[in-house]
């Protein structure tokens, strides 16, 4: 389940609009947004290096923040959007929402495979495809998951993993309700080949 709680450090922001954030920016800074909670929106700043190290870092978008800003109280926020220049892919703005601990909220969180190694279809040559690298799950926010783990455990070649095969963490639930695909085990190239030759033959012996 989730670690403890890690500080994101920002500072208040003067003014809003395009000049303000155009400021921020030529001052090393992120701007960004606060909002969320029945509170007014506050507008911040945040150290350009700061933030890339730590988007850099992975899971920005399902970590529970601890926001601090000099002078107010510290408050959880998740991160909802990180917009970013379309040339250089980096950071030029941030929103963030305020959450409380029992807060149900929408999170992608990256899928885990392990015991490749018990997977009798993998030992044969099969392929691992992944569907969904991530799946959309409805969380606490007090209780997101680092990860969802799925068992390859006696899996064989042809199987489809689905979302009701992997158990998932008390409270947690998919954002879709059908049993979506996330990965299946395919055959190694040769043996589809194979498999499609012995096809067209028993074809042409039927004809």
């Amino acid at each position: 389940m989730a670690k403890e709680i890690q500080n994101l450090v920002a500072e208040a922001r003067a003014g809003t609009g395009k000049g303000a954030a155009r400021q921020a920016r030529r001052a090393g800074k992120v701007p960004g947004i606060v909002y969320g909670d029945g509170k007014d929106p506050q507008p911040i700043a945040m150290d350009f290096n700061y933030l890339l190290t730590r988007l850099r870092a992975g899971r920005f978008l399902s970590t529970l923040w601890n926001l601090q800003v000099e002078g107010q109280e510290d408050v959880r926020v998740i991160c909802r959007s990180v917009q970013r220049d379309v040339v250089k892919d980096l950071p030029t703005h941030i929103d963030l929402m305020r959450v409380h601990r029992n807060t149900r909220i929408n999170l992608f969180i990256n899928v885990q495979f392990e015991n490749h190694e018990a997977a009798p279809g993998l030992k044969r040559g099969g392929t691992m495809v992944v569907v969904r690298p991530e799946v959309e799950l409805v969380v606490t926010a007090a209780d997101i998951p680092e990860v969802i783990t799925v068992d390859l455990t006696g899996r064989e070649i042809g199987d489809v993993i689905h979302i009701n095969d992997v158990t998932l963490p008390k409270g947690v639930k998919p954002t879709i309700d059908r049993n979506f695909v996330i990965a299946n085990i395919a055959a190694p190239s040769g043996l589809r080949s194979s498999d499609n030759e012995e096809a067209a033959e028993e074809e042409e012996a039927e004809a």
